[in-house]
């Protein structure tokens, strides 16, 4: 079983010979300090590491700022992938060492196929450190912050056809590692202060590897500018494929927990299904829809996991929130507590499905398929003009759709068909913004602020839908509750949610009109 440790470190360069005082001396009169004790430095004798980082051939990893390696030596000798988080914080998925020392475990190759693709991984580097490290520490024994002074021998691993592995000339240099452990964020500020006026710099690198394999920019090919001027069938591709990036991050974020990790995904899926649904006709015929069918079905996958996390956050907000008593009743914690508990198990159990369906061969398939077609798009004789003569009026045609939704809504009597019809205006609206936000980039400040109107809408209908779904739900938990008391919270949620939604709906009209201004609309012809 892996083990997901959190990170917040920075990095510095540092010449070989410089001399760095101790760490209370950096850090004296710090306010991150306890005043309960003087803080003291603890340090351990040197230690020797040696790490062998995988990538595929091509650094689909570092491409994606993923680091994966196999290090022998040390506390934490074993498997770590290392993984952004922010602009100092990693999170670490850690391993145990096992025999294979070529091989990367299974589960790390499954954590990493969104990057990868499936392609081999293999070695890329060797890097050896010699480590020594220092620690403050409070008068409990509490660490909250680590220097690690590393001295760094490396070299870049290259294939080379059926002769094996080429080694390249090894580099050296040193480089200092801050790491707050238990102690508070201004405490790294302060140390990067002190090391500044010594003249200790940050790293231009974010980690050993980087510096082995050289500056990303050099290594990934950049995007051609696109602009009105471009083909209309490359403008969509461009804005595909940077959802596409988007949606294969995502994946690890879901796959380790990663709050909003579910709902990020799922808007990727959606926008590059809506923009090949729009945009359908800039490629040769039979091109996208098999994309968006298959977009259709991730979305949907991911979408039963974000209904259960959303409906449990709806139930605490509601019960843990200011008037709760007047709300939903006195006494309604017990209650509560089950009702949290069984809305947490449908969760867990719908994101289990989940991650069932992204460690499968379908959605493999979907993110191979994916890459392909933004690889090697297939445009039609349309997809071939200029985008400011093509895009506007496929963008207007959503637009209308929209505001037929709208208005057959308004026609509807009040109930469950008056909601459907709210919910297919939604999905217009939509569609609108992400088709007004994927041509953006080349048509300008115009579509920019159409989009923002779109999404106005969509959000304040799919608060509404939110809120039907909700109340579907809590009938049935309502149906199968364990006790009297629970069936009597989740009756006056569904009372809530009842309310609520008619002030979305309320609200509706008001975004709806704002979106539906004519100088809002004049740039789609």
């Amino acid at each position: 079983m892996a083990d997901v440790h959190r990170e917040i470190e920075r990095k510095y360069a540092t010449g070989p010979d410089v001399e760095l005082p101790a760490l209370t001396e950096l850090l004296a009169g710090a306010d991150g300090l306890p005043d309960g004790g003087t803080p003291v430095t603890a340090s351990d004798d040197a230690v020797e590491l040696v790490a062998t980082y995988f990538d595929t051939a091509d650094l689909r990893l570092a491409a994606a700022g993923l680091t994966l390696r196999r290090r022998a030596g040390g506390a934490d000798a074993g498997w770590h992938l290392k993984v952004p988080a922010g602009p100092d914080e990693r999170s670490e998925v850690r391993l145990p060492p096992g025999r294979a020392v070529r091989t990367v475990p299974a589960p790390l190759r499954a954590l990493v196929h969104a990057a990868t693709l499936g392609s081999t991984l293999r070695p890329v580097a060797e890097v050896r450190t010699s480590r020594a490290v220092h620690r403050i520490v409070d008068a409990t024994g509490r660490v909250l912050l680590e220097l690690v002074d590393d001295r760094v021998t490396a070299r870049r691993v290259r294939p080379s056809g059926s002769t094996g592995d080429v080694v390249g000339a090894p580099e050296e240099w040193r480089e200092l590692e801050v790491e707050l452990v238990e102690g508070t964020g201004d405490l790294l500020d302060v140390v990067e202060e002190r090391l500044g006026a010594l003249g200790i710099r940050p790293a231009a690198e974010r980690s050993k590897l980087d510096r082995v394999l050289g500056p990303a920019d050099e290594r990934a090919p950049g995007r051609p500018r696109l602009t009105s001027r471009s083909p209309a069938g490359e403008v969509v591709v461009g804005y595909a494929s940077d959802q596409l990036d988007r949606l294969r991050e995502q994946d690890l974020r879901v796959r380790l927990g990663a709050p909003g990790g579910v709902h990020q995904m799922r808007v990727a899926a959606r926008r590059v299904r809506t923009a090949l649904r729009t945009f359908g006709r800039l490629f040769e015929p039979g091109t996208v829809r098999p994309l968006r069918d298959e977009l259709g079905w991730l979305a949907d996958v991911l979408g039963r996991a974000r209904d259960a996390e959303v409906l449990r956050e709806r139930v605490r907000s509601a019960v843990e929130g200011p008037g709760v008593e007047e709300a939903v009743g006195a006494g309604t914690h017990a209650a509560a507590v089950a009702a949290d508990a069984e809305l947490g198990r449908a969760a867990q159990d719908a994101l289990d499905a989940l991650l069932g369906e992204l460690d499968g061969d379908r959605y493999r398939r979907l993110l191979r398929d994916l890459a392909a077609f933004v690889a090697e798009p297939r445009y039609s004789a349309e997809g071939r003009r200029r985008a400011r003569r093509v895009l506007p009026g496929q963008v207007a045609r959503r637009d209308r759709k929209v505001h037929r939704r709208l208005r057959r809504a308004r026609g509807v009597p009040e109930g469950r068909r008056r909601d459907d019809a709210l919910h297919d205006a939604r999905k217009a609206a939509k569609a609108a913004r992400y088709a007004g936000e994927s041509v953006a980039g080349v048509l300008g400040a115009d579509a920019a602020r159409y989009a923002r109107r779109m999404e106005d809408l969509q959000e304040v209908l799919g608060e509404h839908h939110d809120s039907v779904v909700a109340r579907a739900r809590l009938r049935e938990l309502a149906r199968h509750a364990p006790s009297t008391e629970v069936a009597f919270l989740y009756g006056r949620l569904h009372a809530l949610e009842e309310a609520r939604g008619r002030e979305t709906e309320h609200a509706a009209g008001a975004a709806a009109r704002a979106a539906g201004k004519k100088k809002l609309r004049r740039w789609l012809g």
